[in-house]
């Protein structure tokens, strides 16, 4: 039997389309919070070749349920985790919602370590996806929540991926910039943006290796400019 794919956060547009990638010839397991929402997903990973689709509740902020969820997609026999579930929230209502805040800090930074945790622990072999962002690189005034959670999670995969040099599991680590896709939906696209199937390509390339993969590459040198700026200029900075 082929190796199961798994793919948290069913409705990702960039999950979704790695899942497309792989998916001719295996099985997949959608998860998520609302399984009727990822009906056509996985009608579409069907008809592109996938062996059986099915679909499973997983609530992200349960972190009791996330070895279940694991194991219930197949355990040890997984050999593709993508790990996309995430909110991108409100920052002006996260600076006076102490618990809209917490929820971002939680499903984007607390449930991935957690997740993560579990997928490192349980897969024998095969390769986790994990999305960092440039967000992440230095916190802007402007998103400062999120981008705090994409920083945590960021440092964290960096030391899972130390954890599992010399084991058959590999992490592989996205940082893109801005994705069009519809969690962005309504907001101007900032530089160097991409579409979820250009994350996707990118990502698929470092697959059978650990590695961190900017998106686009050139990505890297405006992170390095961004270190640059001095704090005075950096908090003025738009999204």
């Amino acid at each position: 039997m082929s190796s199961p794919i798994l793919l948290l956060g069913g409705t990702s547009d960039i999950g979704g389309e790695i899942a497309l990638r792989l998916c001719p010839g295996r099985p997949v397991i959608l998860a998520g919070r609302s399984p009727e929402t990822m009906e056509p997903v996985a009608e579409k990973l069907r008809a592109h070749g996938a062996e059986s689709v099915s679909i499973i509740a997983f609530d992200a902020t349960d972190g009791d349920s996330h070895r279940r969820v694991v194991e219930q997609a197949g355990g040890a026999a997984i050999t593709d985790a993508i790990v996309a579930f995430g909110i991108l929230g409100d920052q002006h209502r996260a600076e006076r919602d102490e618990q809209h805040a917490a929820e971002i800090a939680h499903i984007d930074y607390v449930a991935q370590v957690s997740m993560l945790t579990v997928l490192a622990d349980v897969m024998r072999s095969g390769t986790i996806y994990a999305f960092s962002s440039i967000a992440g690189w230095r916190a802007r005034r402007a998103n400062y929540v999120y981008g705090s959670t994409k920083a945590g999670l960021d440092a964290f995969c960096q030391g899972l991926t130390d954890r599992l040099h010399g084991t058959d599991v590999h992490l592989l680590t996205a940082r893109p910039g801005f994705v069009i896709g519809s969690m962005t939906t309504g907001m101007t696209p900032a530089p160097l943006s991409s579409a979820p199937a250009q994350v996707a390509e990118a990502v698929l390339a470092a697959r059978g290796r650990s590695a961190t993969v900017w998106i686009p590459a050139r990505l890297r040198v405006l992170a390095w400019i961004m270190s640059c700026v001095p704090r005075p200029v950096w908090r003025r900075m738009p999204r």
